[in-house]
């Protein structure tokens, strides 16, 4: 099978580009390589056709999906990224681009989708009250954070919550701005689907983390500032008191799941989206996160600072049952083996603005 894997010289981009090619198929790798994204040219795989182009540029994206059977669609803007200014740069990145992507899609007549999607779109995981049974929490307020109150409460009661493992039939309820074009771009897909009798797969990943990360940029998750901070000699600074509960999947088995994916939704129904969240089923703390990739680098301890950013929810971990049971993935990679070896493998050099519309998603 021939993919066009947008992104692909980016972090999980590139991971993909080598799965598909251990299993047989003929990636296809669309980049448009910023230098800040990019500041060292990345290595290109022998044998691996490369179009340097911007996600945005149609008539590119025209000439790329020649002869293609699907599309493996990473590129996007990542992370929280620095303050609201960023929102028209997320947007234009993942939302325009997405839609530019899908508009070439309907046009040359490529049916199969595969989405980066993430988990950022629920906002809150999946909480439970002792009294009201299944709650959603609504946004946590400025002064509980400032004052070290973390935890979700009851809206009803103001009891604690325990907090489960989420699945695909939560409703939505994004954030931050990039929580929201993550939800457009599945929005999108889902109407392209419906327009064309396409057939379109969102991986809806949870923390990715693994070799090649980026190194010292605010557009990427928790486990990369970790990694950066340890690189540059300093302690991990951990935000609020540590305590949030992540699902960290390492970026080969996202990989894999991209791979199965491709092939899976070539059976899938058409003119419908299909969600799957993609998380490795052990979650941990943020705390637990930092400390083990410390011990493992050999580094200065972690700091917890009770720093917070609005933007951030408390706790969303992945049931990845649907996942595991439709298209048979397993993840391969435990937390224990995968912090030591990301605590010991290189980063991508330092990228200083937004990486663009071929960067890696997660």
């Amino acid at each position: 099978m021939r993919v066009l894997v947008t992104g692909g010289a980016g972090f999980i981009g590139s991971h993909i580009v080598t799965a598909l090619t251990s299993a047989g198929h003929e990636p296809v790798v669309l980049d448009v390589l910023l230098p800040t994204a990019h500041p060292v040219p990345p290595p290109r795989p022998p044998g691996v056709e490369w179009t340097e182009a911007d996600v945005r540029d149609g008539p590119a994206l025209r000439e790329a999906l020649r002869g293609v059977d699907a599309v493996c669609h990473q590129a996007a803007m990542v992370g929280l990224g620095k303050d609201f200014a960023d929102a028209p740069a997320y947007v234009g990145c993942n939302d325009l681009g997405t839609a530019t992507l899908l508009a070439a899609m309907a046009e040359t007549g490529v049916r199969d989708l595969v989405l980066a999607g993430s988990m950022v779109v629920y906002g809150e995981g999946r909480y439970d009250c002792p009294r009201h049974g299944r709650v959603a929490p609504g946004p946590r307020v400025a002064a509980d954070l400032a004052a070290g109150r973390f935890e979700p409460r009851c809206p009803e009661c103001g009891a604690t919550l325990t907090p489960g493992l989420i699945g695909e039939e939560a409703a939505p309820d994004p954030r931050n701005v990039y929580a929201a074009t993550k939800l457009a771009q599945e929005h999108l897909a889902a109407a392209w689907a419906r327009a064309t009798g396409g057939r379109a797969v969102s991986l809806r990943y949870h923390n990715v983390y693994g070799p090649g990360m980026p190194r010292d940029t605010p557009y990427a998750g928790v486990a990369s500032f970790f990694r950066s901070s340890l690189a540059r000699g300093e302690s991990p600074r951990v935000f609020e008191d540590g305590g949030q509960r992540r699902d960290f999947v390492h970026v080969r088995d996202v990989a894999a799941a991209n791979a199965l994916a491709l092939t899976a939704v070539r059976e899938r129904e058409p003119g419908v989206l299909s969600a799957f969240n993609t998380g490795s089923g052990e979650p941990r703390t943020v705390g637990e996160m930092a400390t083990a990739l410390a011990d493992a680098y050999s580094g200065p301890a972690p700091v917890v600072t009770g720093e917070y950013r609005l933007g951030d929810v408390r706790h969303i971990t992945a049931s990845s049952r649907r996942l595991r049971t439709e298209l048979g993935w397993r993840p391969t990679v435990g937390f224990a083996a995968g912090m030591t070896e990301f605590a010991r493998s290189g980063q991508r050099g330092a990228a200083v603005a937004p990486e663009s519309m071929a960067a890696p998603a997660s």
